[in-house]
């Protein structure tokens, strides 16, 4: 795998370059997390949805750890539903993605002390070209511009975990935006919108896409 992570994008959009802290609730975030390392699977042909769960259809390595962590886990449990491996998975995994990244130098750790015995750890970016990239292909996708596969699909888990704000767009603008990421999660076949006898649809990835949705909705309510 040569192509960065979709966890580690939508994590570097999540997270303020400056503060080096989240600026979105963090169980949506960890969910989000979750969702982006099984998609990255399905996307590489690792796992697919059969008899209402995800399972591993192949468990060559991936290349890149986190990913491939997540994919020997699934292949030594027995099946999963889509919401349960959303759920399973979403524990530690954003610590993982972390860590990769400082071991990367993309950020840096910042361990500070409240009140005097409260660690608070900020991951400020050191190496900005990586959400540079990523911030661009979105722009292009968000102007019209069809996108990619894995853009499409990052658009897609920023359109679930409403994210617009981290694009840098507010009022009518993300109006527009989120209309867009819509456009691009239904045109991909990524809305979760799925039809299992539709070969135009990926069934495992919408189906994770739905199981994200309904995870976010039920931790921060129906989006106004």
């Amino acid at each position: 795998m040569t192509a960065v992570p979709l966890a580690e994008e939508l994590l570097l959009l999540a997270y303020d370059d400056e503060t080096g802290k989240a600026s979105m609730p963090r169980i949506s975030l960890d969910l989000g997390m979750a969702a982006a390392v099984l998609i990255e699977l399905a996307l590489a042909g690792r796992i697919a949805y059969a008899d209402g769960a995800l399972t591993v259809v192949n468990p060559t390595p991936t290349g890149e750890p986190v990913t491939d962590d997540v994919l020997a886990r699934m292949a030594a449990d027995t099946p999963h539903s889509p919401s349960s491996w959303v759920q399973r998975l979403r524990h530690g995994l954003r610590d993982k993605i972390l860590g990769d990244l400082c071991d990367q130098g993309v950020v840096r750790d910042v361990d500070e002390t409240e009140l005097g015995f409260i660690h608070v750890h900020r991951y400020p970016v050191v190496d900005r070209s990586v959400e540079a990239d990523t911030r661009g292909r979105l722009a292009e996708a968000l102007t019209g511009a069809a996108p990619d596969e894995r853009t499409a699909a990052l658009a897609t888990l920023v359109a679930v975990l409403r994210m617009e704000a981290a694009l840098g767009v507010g009022g009518e603008t993300a109006d527009d935006a989120r209309r867009r990421l819509d456009e691009i999660a239904t045109g991909a076949g990524f809305s979760g919108q799925v039809s299992l006898d539709d070969s135009v649809v990926r069934p495992s990835v919408g189906l994770v896409v739905a199981a994200l949705g309904r995870a976010v909705e039920a931790a921060l309510g129906p989006r106004r």
